[in-house]
Parts: structure tokens; sequence; C-alpha cells
């Protein structure tokens, strides 16, 4: 064991979050190239990209769950969390490979359907990042104790991984979102692949930890995610709309109202249980839905925004574009429209990920004083009001990246300060399973952006976007303010019964 693990230092902190930063990487350089490379280079429109983006929920609900209970259980290659990190790694590699050749491969191997080889390639990627994402979660909470040197853990982690996704949109600038997939094929492996050979694992769980191993199935799944079932359903509905638009038209609107809904009813209704009785299942539900409503945000803003930027902004700006001037200057191209609006959306999300790299350290500064919760709650809000500034006020490339600016506020906290949170509502030896059931609060209702593109299309009002963004993430901090201040201390404790 290193020393730095011994003590527990910045270093060994540092060291511990650079697999997630890995995933941190590859998610911005799937948000900056995928929409981008799918809309100008494959000429899918607004309904097929997001059509394709299902595939990460999709790969989201089968391998965060999976992933995460086999890593609870199994030994192999030195460590637990370990050989998923690498694998993880390794297939998140070959799919950035792949992307740009999605056109040969259909040449290669005769089908013609582009959506499906997208899919497909994404649905890999995807599967990569979730089989990555949660054993690397859960390595901070396993080899961390609670309290402020876990949440430093996660503060680590999202430093880095802030700071490598600023850096991912600075490349795509700088030399476009093809170049940038081959640099993230070799960023990603040696961020997941290396770093984890240094660290080590505990092999033997304390007796504490070890106490409640009991048997967590399927149906044990589904009752501890049942306040997600409108996401779930109107997911599942996405994909068949996909397939029979016409058919299912009258259905689109109504399924998706009542999906929202139910998820609303049901967040009301375990907040009064909360009050009736509090336990650390009801927080961890609380949390759980309070989180999938920001999500649905997140989402959509990921895979849409370069739509919005294209017909709400790019209309009232013809000279002197910002966001080009990096790549005119230091690669001497002139850029065309298409490579503008990523431009553009990879500058706003360079603001987003830079503020969401440099927050972490003043929101936990902030957290010592009031706690993690109103710390958390505090910054998601911010994030609504530059959602509604976007909105209603963004008409030139600066109010764009004013409104990103904003938002990142909150984005630093969603990535960070609300793992260490939940991370203290459930029985630690199950962490990574946990943490697998908690991220279907982030995969279904990634599923729900089908239907907000649904909406925009149909509508053809693209500043339906922010509204949407800016409703649902004021939606979670309701649901926040009921949200419970975990009691820390430097031992394992008992769970509740509930968990």
């Amino acid at each position: 064991m290193l020393n730095i693990q011994k003590k527990m230092s910045n270093p060994f902190l540092a060291l511990l979050g650079l697999p997630a930063t890995a995933v941190g990487f590859a998610l911005s350089t799937q948000i900056a190239a995928l929409s981008w490379i799918l809309s100008n280079k494959y000429h899918l429109d607004i309904h097929d990209v997001a059509f394709v983006w299902l595939a990460g929920p999709i790969a989201g609900i089968f391998g965060q769950v999976i992933v995460g209970l086999l890593s609870d259980n199994v030994w192999f290659m030195g460590g637990r969390r370990r050989p998923f990190i690498i694998i993880g790694g390794l297939v998140s590699t070959i799919a950035f490979l792949t992307l740009p050749h999605i056109r040969g491969i259909s040449h290669i191997t005769g089908i013609s359907d582009i959506i499906l080889i997208a899919s497909v390639i994404a649905l890999f990627l995807d599967l990569s990042i979730n089989v990555t994402f949660n054993p690397a979660r859960s390595i901070i909470a396993d080899l961390t104790p609670e309290g402020k040197v876990r949440t430093s853990g996660y503060v680590w982690m999202q430093i880095m991984s802030g700071f490598f996704g600023v850096f991912a949109y600075f490349l795509s600038m700088v030399f476009g979102n093809e170049t940038l997939l081959y640099i993230a094929a070799g960023i990603v492996f040696l961020t997941a692949v290396f770093p984890v050979l240094f660290i080590q694992e505990k092999k033997e769980q304390d007796e504490a930890k070890a106490e409640e191993q009991a048997k967590f199935g399927v149906a044990q799944i589904f009752k501890e995610i049942f306040p997600l079932y409108g996401f779930l359903v109107f997911g599942f509905f996405s994909l068949f709309f996909h397939f029979f638009p016409l058919a299912l038209a009258a259905w689109h609107n109504p399924v998706l109202i009542a999906a929202l809904a139910y998820s609303v009813i049901i967040g009301i209704i375990i907040i009064i249980q909360g009050l009736k009785k509090a336990s650390n299942r009801n927080e961890f539900q609380k949390i759980m839905l309070a989180h999938s409503f920001t999500w649905v945000a997140f989402q959509s803003m990921f895979i849409l925004s370069g739509f919005f930027i294209e017909n709400q902004i790019l209309p009232h700006i013809h000279t002197n574009i910002t966001a080009n001037w990096f790549a005119e200057k230091l690669t001497g191209t002139t850029q065309n429209t298409g490579a503008t609006v990523g431009n553009i959306v990879s500058l706003g999300f360079f603001i987003l990920n830079f503020i969401g790299a440099i927050f972490p350290l003043i929101l936990q500064s902030i957290a010592k004083r009031i706690g993690r919760v109103k710390t958390y709650i505090c910054a998601l809000a911010f994030s609504a009001i530059g959602y509604f500034y976007i909105a209603y006020f963004s008409r030139v490339e600066i109010d764009f990246y004013i409104g990103m600016f904003l938002v990142g506020i909150g984005w630093s906290a969603v990535i960070s300060i609300v793992f260490a949170i939940m991370s203290e509502r459930v029985n630690p030896a199950k962490m990574g399973l946990y943490m697998g059931v908690f991220n279907l609060a982030v995969v279904l209702p990634q599923m729900m952006s089908n239907g907000v593109a649904n909406v925009i299309k149909a509508t053809g009002n693209h500043q339906l976007l922010y509204i949407f963004c800016g409703l649902l993430v004021t939606t979670s901090v309701v649901f926040w303010m009921f949200v419970k201040e975990p009691e820390s201390s430097g031992a394992v404790t008992a769970v509740p019964k509930g968990h």
C-alpha cells in the first residue's frame, strides 16, 4: 500500500478520483461530439439524434446495477472495482476510435441504416462508461471514512473531472470534434487503466459491513426504484414511439405529462412518509427522486443545445464569433456554419465545466458552515436561474455563456456533493449495488429527453428546451428542501431498518 493511501492525503484522493475523471472526460467528449457528428456529418434530425442518445440510458439501466452488484461480491485482478474500471476504459477507447467511421462501417457490414450503427456504437460507449463509472465512484466510498474525508474525495473527483471536461471542450474548439474523438481514446485509456494499478483495495469487508448480506434480487431493485416508475414507463414508450410515430402520436404528450405527474405525486407521498417516520430508506428515495428531475434537465441540455444555438442564436450573429476565434487563430481554418454551432456549444460547455471544476472547493467551504444539503440546494438554484436566463434573454452569443456560467454552479454540486450525501444513507457493504440503483435516477430520467425533443420538433419552438430545464431543476430544488442532513462520523454506524 502506498504511504499516501495510508495517510489519506490529498495526492491519494486525487489518484483515487482519476478513474472517475476518465469517465468525466469521456462524457464531455460524447456531449461535445456525438450530437454534432450525427447532425452535421450524417445529417440526422433532432428526433433521430435524441433516439441515438437513448442508448445511454438503456445501457445504464442494465450496466450500472449489474456491475454494482457484481463489484460488491467478486474479487479478481487484485480488486473488487479494479477489473470493471479497466474493462470499461478499454471498451470506451475502442468506441471513440470507431465513431468517426460510421459510414465506413456501414459499407463494410452492408448495413445501410446509419441510425442503427450509430446506436450500436453509442450503446457500447455508454455501456463502457456505465461499467466504469459505478466502480469509479464506489471505490472512493470504499476507501474513505464517512464525513469530511469522503466529501473531500468526491470534491477531488469533481475538480479533476471538471478540468478534464474543460480540456475536452477546448480541444473540440481548436481541433474539431473528429480529432477530439481520437484524443479522447488515448486520454481515457491512460486515466482509467493505469491509476487503479497503484490503489490497494480491501479484500475483507468489516464485520459491521458484513452483517447485512441478504440477497438483493431484481424484485427488490424494482421495489427500491418505485419513485422512478414514471420515467421508466415513458422511456420504453419513447422506444416504441420512434418506430411507430404516427400510430402513437396522440399518446405522446399524455404519457409524458402522466409520467411527470406520477413522479411529483410520488415525491409528495415520500415526503409525507418521511415526516411521519424518518429512515435512511426514505431519505434515499427522496434524494433519488430529487436527483432524477435534475438529470432530465441536464441530459436534455447536453443533447439539444446545438439545435437551440442553430435556431435561436446563430440567426442573430454573423461576424466576430468568439467561439470561432480559437480554431481560426490556431489552425487558420475558416469555420463554416456547422463548425460554428459546434464551437459555440463547446465554448458554452467549456464554461460550464470550468465552473464545475473550481466551485467544488468553494462549495466544500460553504458546506462546513451551513451543511451539504443546504449548500447543494443553493448551488442547484443557480442552475435554475441560468436555464431561465438562457430561455428568455439569450439572443446573442454572450447571453448563452452567461447562462452556462450560472448553470455550472449547480453542475459542480450535481456530480460531487450528491454522492457524499447519498453514500451515508445506504448499507456500506452494498455500496456498489446502491450506486447502481441510485444511477437509475440518472439514466431513467435521461430517457425523458427524447420526449422533450419530440415536443420541440412538433412545436418548432427551441426556446422550450431551456424553459423545461428551468422548471425541472426548480422542481428538484423543492424536493431537496425536504432532504435531511446526514450525521457523519468517522466510524461505520448501523444502518436503520429499511437499508
